[in-house]
């Protein structure tokens, strides 16, 4: 039986319930640290204020004004389903790839040890350390940079990673990502084209040797600049 304690005391705080019971867990996210995790970690001020009424809402929200391709957040279910198949751990060092907002950067910091996040615009750099600040969330170095430049480099001497997830869609994963990879490190990511991506699960199994998995398909916005295979086929 529910305590009157538990139950949604506020507007925001039923919105956030409904997220939760309505969205996340229908989408098989289970895991009790992840949905506690959603629970604890207040959303809407991760949203941009003209969109702040729809913190909660099942869809993809602009990041910035005018809306820029790509510059969005995840719909809720889609990062808490990531944030769950990536099974963190209380030691992990995590890199993402997209920081936003900040949110997600968040949600990571509160289950792993540390994150990186890497952010190609200069604005939403400047948002996801104020809103990651104002949290009170102090294990996450947002830092600006074009993260597929240069294979990579601009993180490398961070790694290897124990997680890395990447915050929005690419065709494919740039075995140069892979490489950051610890032993046993999971990568999260949606690769893939419209109108279906799948979910791609890659776990480090050895000096040389990946094991993918695509449990679940959707679609999300493309990173910027990552490389994109020719769709041409004769």
């Amino acid at each position: 039986m529910t305590s009157q304690n538990n139950l949604p005391q506020t507007h925001s705080d039923l919105a956030r319930f409904n997220m939760i019971e309505q969205q996340i867990r229908p989408w098989e996210v289970l895991d009790a640290r992840v949905l506690d995790l959603l629970a604890r970690v207040r959303r809407e001020d991760f949203v941009p204020t003209a969109h702040r009424s729809l913190a909660f809402a099942d869809l993809e929200l602009p990041l910035t004004h005018p809306a820029v391709e790509g510059e969005t957040m995840l719909a809720p279910r889609v990062e808490a389903r990531l944030l769950q198949d990536l099974a963190l751990k209380p030691t992990d060092k995590v890199l993402e790839v997209g920081s936003g907002s900040g949110y997600m950067a968040a949600l990571l910091a509160s289950l792993a040890h540390s994150v990186v996040s890497l952010e190609i615009n200069p604005e939403l750099v400047r948002m996801a350390r104020q809103n990651l600040q104002a949290a009170g969330i102090h294990n996450v170095d947002v830092r600006e940079a074009d993260a597929a430049a240069n294979g990579f480099a601009a993180c490398a001497t961070h790694g290897p990673f124990d997680a890395i997830v990447l915050s929005g869609s690419v065709a494919e994963v740039p075995p140069a990502l892979l490489a950051l990879l610890a032993k046993g490190g999971r990568l999260a990511a949606i690769v893939g084209f419209e109108p279906m991506m799948r979910a791609t699960i890659v776990t480090r199994t050895g000096d040389a040797s990946f094991q993918t998995a695509q449990p679940w398909d959707t679609v999300a916005p493309r990173l910027r600049n990552f490389p994109a295979p020719s769709s041409f086929r004769f």
